[in-house]
């Protein structure tokens, strides 16, 4: 997951503008908050309720499993959550690749607009990009760029949330530094991409790498999860996922149409 950081630059996060940047920020707020309420109020525990909101409100599947690194591990159901999370944020990436370029036309949003919209709401940047582009070129360079700042939120969320739980029974203990060594190689690599000094040619075949070895993570931690446990996560759980990408592109939407973005 560090490779994804050689897909920002400290230029590209400048240059977004304060209005993008502000709804970006709130966005993943308002998520990772809501996240927490609803798990709260479903029955839920708290780390489903950070991981659920975390995957929405980031990079789907990739922040599904940097977040739950760093989660304690002394719950029973940590892995089948996980599990749970990564396939309900691909499945709804999916759907919403299809739907919300059918929305933003019904709204009359311009290619601009809807970039953002596209980029602010998706899950998994393979969405935002397929999306983004079957609109136009600019839609999918505005989505594209949206969604590496929300990428770039993975960074603090993740180590803000190993801090609050640095001190649990089921996190990992023996003095370490509680913050995953992935965390700071992302926050590296944004830097030495921001150089440009690594060939285009290679950052690509290194983002390509780190597709495939997310697939690879997926494919091991799916190994490890039954069907009948998936099962057990039960409607509240798929109810709470489906209502944070709901209220997370509702937002976007009132957000994009009222400032004019």
């Amino acid at each position: 997951m560090a490779l994804l950081g050689l897909g920002i630059t400290v230029q590209q996060i400048a240059s977004a503008g304060l209005v993008v940047v502000g709804i970006t920020l709130a966005g993943v707020g308002l998520t990772i908050g809501l996240g927490v309420v609803l798990a709260r109020a479903t029955g839920r525990s708290l780390p489903f309720g950070l991981l659920t909101g975390g995957a929405v409100a980031i990079c789907g599947a990739s922040a599904a499993l940097a977040i739950s690194s760093v989660l304690p591990k002394d719950d029973p159901n940590h892995e089948r959550d996980t599990v749970f999370t990564v396939i309900a944020v691909t499945a709804l990436s999916t759907i919403a690749m299809i739907i919300y370029p059918m929305i933003g036309t019904a709204l009359g949003l311009s290619d601009h607009a809807m970039g953002v919209f596209f980029g602010a709401t998706i899950h998994d940047v393979a969405q935002v990009v397929g999306a983004g582009y079957s609109v136009s070129d600019e839609a999918g360079a505005t989505a594209t760029f949206v969604k590496l700042l929300r990428v770039a939120l993975l960074v603090p969320v993740v180590v803000v949330i190993s801090l609050c739980f640095a001190s649990h029974p089921g996190a990992q203990s023996g003095g370490k530094l509680p913050i995953p060594l992935f965390v700071l190689g992302f926050a590296a690599l944004v830097l030495i991409g921001s150089t440009r000094i690594i060939p285009p040619e290679i950052v690509a075949f290194l983002l390509e790498l780190s597709r495939w070895l997310l697939i690879v993570a997926i494919s091991a931690l799916g190994m490890k999860t039954s069907l009948g446990k998936l099962a057990e996560v039960g409607p509240r759980a798929i109810a709470v996922v489906c209502a944070l990408t709901a209220v997370l592109a509702a937002f976007a939407l009132t957000m994009i149409i009222t400032l004019q973005v």
